[in-house]
């Protein structure tokens, strides 16, 4: 099992030169990966080709940025550079986002969003691969398009996939999924068994957690109820939740000493969790710095 962490989740507003002492720390610590969430601060992808530039071995991929906003001409562009910018350290992850925010905050159409997907990786994966695209969808139409950027390879691409639909598009035609809010029941049972039902017997599962390493869980917990509330109201969040048989997204947090942190990231990979994301949460600076040493002595084992 790889094992990194997420950025760009947190309240502290990092400002770049954080970001990129965060990326030296992680890497320094002995981490495989290193995520960023696409919020409303800084692009993710530009953010880790400039990353990518500061650090020389971590491996860096979006978790997730959503499609709706970009052409997938100009996300391809987008993730090519950041691959040629860390010599193939880049991995795309990308996402529908939510109703919420597409729709109701930027005023496009969330109508039919698994055709959107389908559709959407069928230009962006021809042109990842240096392919001429000739697509005629409903939704997107490219033709004549080919990207040539020296030195990018082909990077892997993972969909926030955790409803039925999503996940066999991630098994016909990704490397593998990126999850949040996910807790390992359901991982087993719904996404890595639909992921294999539908004909991907390895894939690529990234499982995003909260987590922290720390002698007063209660009181963490209780304060991540604050920062985490939003994952509760979105509705394919909510459903993973409802699977897992947890009543507040704080609840699928790993937080505790080390046995307890080390015995969840081990039954994660006993199920087929390939990759774990730590997005280390809490308000406690020396906790967090303690939690980033702890996963790099775990990635130094695995």
């Amino acid at each position: 099992m790889r094992i990194g962490i997420m950025i760009g989740t947190d309240s502290t507003r990092p400002t770049l030169d954080d970001l990129i002492t965060r990326a030296r720390a992680a890497e320094a610590a002995g981490l495989d990966d290193l995520w960023m969430a696409n919020i409303f601060s800084f692009d993710a992808i530009t953010t880790l080709a400039l990353l990518a530039r500061e650090t020389s071995r971590i491996g860096l991929g979006t978790a997730v940025t959503p499609t709706f906003p970009r052409h997938p001409v100009a996300m391809a562009q987008q993730a090519l550079t950041a691959a040629a910018a860390s010599n193939g350290r880049f991995t795309l992850g990308i996402g529908l986002s939510h109703k919420l925010v597409i729709e109701d905050m930027f005023g496009l159409s969330y109508a039919r969003p698994a055709a959107h997907m389908r559709e959407y990786l069928s230009v962006l994966k021809p042109l990842l691969r240096g392919a001429t695209v000739a697509f005629n969808g409903e939704l997107y139409r490219v033709h004549g398009v080919t990207l040539d950027v020296p030195g990018a390879g082909v990077p892997a691409v993972l969909i926030a996939a955790l409803g039925p639909v999503m996940l066999r598009l991630a098994a016909e035609l990704c490397d593998g999924t990126s999850t949040w809010m996910v807790g390992p029941r359901t991982m087993e049972s719904h996404i890595l068994r639909s992921l294999r039902a539908a004909g991907q017997p390895t894939p690529r599962v990234v499982g995003g957690f909260p987590v922290l390493l720390t002698n007063r869980p209660d009181e963490v917990r209780a304060e991540l109820g604050q920062l985490l509330t939003i994952y509760g109201q979105l509705p394919s969040y909510r459903a993973m939740l409802d699977r897992e048989g947890l009543a507040r997204p704080e609840d699928v947090a790993i937080l505790g000493d080390e046995p307890l942190l080390r015995g969840a990231i081990r039954r994660l990979a006993e199920i087929g969790v390939t990759d774990f994301n730590a997005a280390i949460m809490g308000s406690d600076p020396a906790a967090s710095a303690r939690t980033l040493q702890f996963l790099g002595d775990v990635a130094a084992r695995t």
